[in-house]
């Protein structure tokens, strides 16, 4: 039997109610879901995995190339080693570093949810190989995770 150091440490207040164990020993989870989250970003979703939705992009500046990529999931992260992104094909794979070693994710108005943005070097003779590819698979390696997309295609 445990013991309740609330009723320890405050045996005489009553708190108008309120649990303070309810508070501090929240077990509540997300009705968060990848359709959810899907429809309430105006972007097109790259990738899919449980809970997780990648949004990409190419972009060009001063002669760099950057595959921009935005998590929007259950990830929560703080890196301050960098990541990796990895795509995966029929005779195809191509791995990126991404451009900064330090990022986090932040909370979102939606309980459970966070968003990660992370840029990754892409070489110019890379973009068209990616372009062409027919992607089974996106592996997103942060800290000793690794996050399993599948390449979304989405029905409009």
């Amino acid at each position: 039997m445990g013991i309740d150091i609330i009723s320890i440490v405050l045996p005489k207040f009553k708190f108008m109610g309120l649990s303070l164990s309810k508070l501090f020993n929240k077990t509540e989870t997300s009705a968060d879901s990848i359709d959810a989250i899907i429809a309430s970003i105006e972007h097109d979703a790259y990738g899919v995995s449980d809970s997780n939705v990648l949004f990409s992009g190419l972009n060009e500046l001063g002669g760099y190339f950057f595959f921009q990529t935005i998590v929007v999931g259950s990830l929560k992260v703080k890196c301050k080693n960098g990541a990796r992104l990895t795509f995966k094909g029929k005779n195809f794979e191509l791995t990126l570093n991404s451009d900064s070693l330090e990022f986090e994710s932040h909370h979102t108005e939606v309980k459970g949810r966070f968003v990660t943005n992370i840029d990754f070097q892409i070489e110019e003779k890379d973009i068209k190989s990616l372009q062409n590819a027919t992607l089974s698979e996106i592996v997103l390696h942060v800290k000793k995770k690794e996050l399993l997309f599948t390449k979304y295609n989405s029905e409009k």
